[in-house]
């Protein structure tokens, strides 16, 4: 059994109650207010990184000039030319990866990880074997990503397929109209591996206007068709920020009705609208894509800077709004892996994803005077808690927590 004392959970103020959190078989069993005296710390829910490319991130290796050429297409091509020149393998890069977003604050990750007719499984593969080294302090699953199409490319299908019998959580797509320009082939093969296997999809969409409503649709039309509600998740979701608010709407009401969740990474263009789809209790999780890579010389794999970012570019001032950035950060990927929806619960009275009684003991520990202080802070010293066992301290994972 495990105590943490004297802290105060989502506070707003630094001078809010403080409780004593016992935590018994890995979840909260007992909240009672601490007998001790003196400034207590504060307990925030755990993180999640739900949108992650742990095969593509080149933290703590050189810094290189970034050198693509701004178009999707020269991306993803000049990702394909340099991925093996990192200093690193991809299993051992990935595994720097997740352990700098452990030490943030990170109990789990969702990544995609690349499978085209270049690499094959091999990043998938690499991925896989890093986080199953962490299954002991992360909850984590793997996107079957064909970040180069799945029609422009010759074998794509047969590889995704067999990354989803070798362990793939979810089958990904991308772009379907703007990218691979065969919409329906796209989505017939992304849905028709996920029926056969019995697995997730998570698509990412940076379609804007009608290109994104179109496929927007389509996911739903397909969703339902196969009874798979609440086991897709559209990432970037583009066009829920590119379209007047009615079509918005729309389509929010679309997806809720689908149950499909939507996952952000904080663009500086391309905010979600928060409000709306939490007024039809859809799930927002909140990721870093990639981190210092190929891509973008952006991330560094700390999860709460980046729920930082999630407020500034929505340009966020209140408390209460910005609080809503961080439940996205927490709570939300934790929905968003585990399928489920938002029912208005309030974080603090949340069993199953929050910190109530009963709930997994998950959670960070730092000083800061309030929710909304720690975001703009970003103090380095956090203790970090899975099932109640302190797995990181100082940025640093401790050296059993493997």
């Amino acid at each position: 059994m495990t105590t943490v004392k004297n802290v105060r959970i989502f506070a707003r103020r630094h001078d809010d109650a403080a409780v004593d959190i016992e935590v018994a078989d890995g979840r909260i069993n007992a909240i009672t207010p601490t007998g001790e005296a003196g400034p207590s710390k504060l307990l925030l829910p755990s993180l999640g990184d739900v949108h992650a490319h742990l095969d593509s991130n080149r933290m703590g290796q050189r810094f290189r000039p970034h050198t693509a050429d701004g178009t999707l297409h020269g991306y993803i091509m000049n990702d394909r030319a340099n991925w093996r020149n990192g200093e690193r393998s991809v299993r051992d890069q990935a595994s720097f990866a997740i352990a700098t977003i452990i030490a943030s604050g990170g109990t789990r990750i969702r990544s995609h990880t690349q499978i085209d007719s270049d690499c094959l499984l091999e990043r998938f593969s690499g991925v896989r074997d890093a986080l199953s080294a962490y299954d002991d302090v992360l909850d984590s699953q793997i996107v079957a990503f064909p970040q180069a199409g799945i029609v422009r490319e010759k074998g794509v299908k047969g590889l995704l397929n067999a990354a989803l019998s070798e362990g793939a959580d979810l089958v990904g797509g991308l772009d379907p109209v703007q990218y691979d320009r065969d919409p329906k082939t796209h989505l017939d093969i992304v849905f028709e591996l996920a029926e056969k296997h019995g697995k997730g999809v998570d698509i990412h969409l940076h379609e804007g206007g009608t290109a994104g409503i179109y496929s927007f649709e389509e996911i739903a039309h397909r969703t339902k068709a196969l009874g798979l509600e609440r086991k897709v998740t559209i990432s970037h979701a583009f066009a829920l920020n590119t379209n007047p608010e009615p079509e918005v709407r729309k389509l929010v009401e679309l997806i809720a009705d689908a149950g499909i969740s939507v996952t952000t990474v904080a663009p500086q263009k391309g905010s979600l609208p928060q409000s709306i789809l939490g007024d039809h209790r859809v799930a927002i999780g909140l990721g870093e894509d990639g981190q210092r890579d190929y891509w973008s010389p952006y991330g560094d794999g700390d999860l709460l800077r980046r729920t930082w970012q999630l407020a500034f570019t929505n340009g966020f001032r209140r408390d209460d709004a910005i609080e809503h950035c961080f439940d996205i950060a927490s709570r939300g990927g934790a929905q968003v892996m585990a399928g489920q929806r938002p029912d208005g619960t309030e974080l603090t009275d949340d069993a199953q994803f929050g910190l109530a009684l009963g709930a997994p003991a998950d959670f960070i520990v730092l000083d800061s005077d309030s929710v909304t202080a720690a975001i703009m802070d970003t103090p380095r010293e956090r203790d970090v808690y899975k099932g109640g066992q302190l797995i990181a301290s100082g940025g640093e994972m401790l050296g059993g927590a493997r």
